[in-house]
């Protein structure tokens, strides 16, 4: 237990404050903590979308009604990653106990709208794309669904602009702070702003204006975010985190950057480069705080499992590339990431090592967790009624008793 108390401890000086809407106790608890969290990087959601697919099929293999919503305690996400949050924690309309879109119908989405998105149609000063379309669709997607209707708890980081402060779009935030109850649609908006592509995103709610930009702006990976965000409210003796990335190119080493040269750089250089500096700087220490903290506890209490590919081909690298060619080698980028052998960061070096095993059995080892948890939790909660976990009750419920007596 000291472990998440300290993981608290390490992240809640980088959070807005508030609590929760279902402020958890010993007694209640799950027994372990299922976290879902997914990067921004534009058109290349497609690849944790993938990834994503794999594991929606593991799990649906054990119970065909399986949504992942349904699996994880809470899911996060940055810009792209927060839309992907958003379609998977939005219930459908047919059924408020399912959710709206599977990762297939996403990875689909992006396919069939990338190119409308990311269409050019606002060359000139101010952002590459007007950004018309995204909000239009984003909307129809998503409807009238709010923060608060979700079929699990949902972490979506953004910024305010004119605040100059993060804004975290947190179920776990509503009791105290009501106004973040926003349609999701506003808030996917509000993560995907990012400068330079999309415009700012202005609007009230309850009152309240938000001027917003993208949510990689405070947390472009928002793993710390998210679990930092239950870890406030509620004790728990396990932990599970599931970390997607959208894929880095390989740095090369130049001589560039050799310091014996860069002593005679000029102003003019250092700024050229200062940005691309930074992010590598910021990505690379994103990954670093999980890992180091889960690095230190034994598997029987924690399980860390972050999948990214670290040598993206260049030619995929474009946030906004949607031309055809790269929109079908990010979704087979992601189906080959998951042959691939799982890695590591070390936290001494920084460096990616290989791990054992590919990512796919990796996620298969971790559908067996997240399944035999769910399965607890129903038993646990099989007699207990009221608050939003009922719904997911009764369903799930229902298919636990058809499948004792088949």
């Amino acid at each position: 237990m000291a472990h998440l108390v300290f993981f608290v401890l390490l992240f809640a000086g980088q959070l807005t404050g508030g609590f929760s809407t279902q402020k958890l106790t010993p007694s209640d608890n799950r027994e372990t903590l299922t976290v879902l969290s997914i990067d921004g990087g534009g058109i290349k959601g497609i690849i944790p979308a993938t990834v994503l697919d794999y594991l929606d099929k593991a799990l649906k293999a054990k119970d065909p009604n399986a949504d992942l919503a349904h699996y994880f305690e809470v899911i996060g996400g940055t810009g792209t990653g927060g839309l992907i949050a958003a379609m998977l924690a939005s219930p459908s309309p047919d059924d408020a106990t399912r959710a709206a879109f599977t990762p297939a119908q996403i990875v689909d989405f992006y396919k069939q709208n990338g190119p409308h998105i990311f269409n050019e149609s606002r060359p000139g000063n101010g952002p590459k794309f007007d950004g018309e379309f995204l909000h239009n669709v984003t909307r129809e997607l998503l409807k009238d669904t709010r923060l608060s209707q979700t079929l699990t708890n949902v972490v979506i980081p953004a910024f305010d602009l004119k605040r100059q402060k993060p804004v975290i779009f947190s179920n776990y935030k509503l009791e105290n702070v009501p106004y973040l109850d926003a349609l999701l649609s506003d808030i996917c908006i509000s993560t995907s702003a990012t400068p330079t592509q999309l415009p700012p995103y202005y609007f009230q709610n309850d009152g309240v204006e938000f001027n917003m930009v993208d949510g990689g702006v405070a947390a472009q990976n928002p793993t710390h975010v998210t679990v930092s965000e239950v870890l406030q409210h509620a004790e728990y003796p396990k932990i599970l985190v599931l970390s997607l990335g959208t894929g880095h190119t390989k740095y090369v080493e130049s001589n560039f950057f050799d310091a014996r040269l860069a002593a005679f750089w000029t102003e003019d250089i250092w700024a050229a480069i200062a940005t691309d500096m930074q992010g590598r700087a910021s990505s690379a220490m994103a990954k670093y705080y999980p890992a180091s903290l889960f690095s230190r506890f034994p598997p029987s209490t924690s399980t860390y499992l972050r999948i990214d590919e670290y040598d993206l081909n260049p030619d995929f690298s474009n946030s906004v590339n949607v031309t055809e060619e790269n929109l079908e080698g990010l979704e087979k980028t992601g189906k080959q990431l998951l042959q691939e052998k799982v890695v590591k960061m070390n936290l001494d070096t920084f460096n990616i090592e290989e791990g054992v095993g590919t990512n796919a059995e990796a996620l298969d080892r971790i559908a067996d967790i997240l399944h035999g948890e769910r399965q607890r939790r129903l038993e646990r909660k099989s007699m207990k009624k009221g608050g939003r976990p009922f719904l997911e009750t009764l369903a799930q419920a229902n298919w636990a008793f058809q499948k004792n007596i088949s």
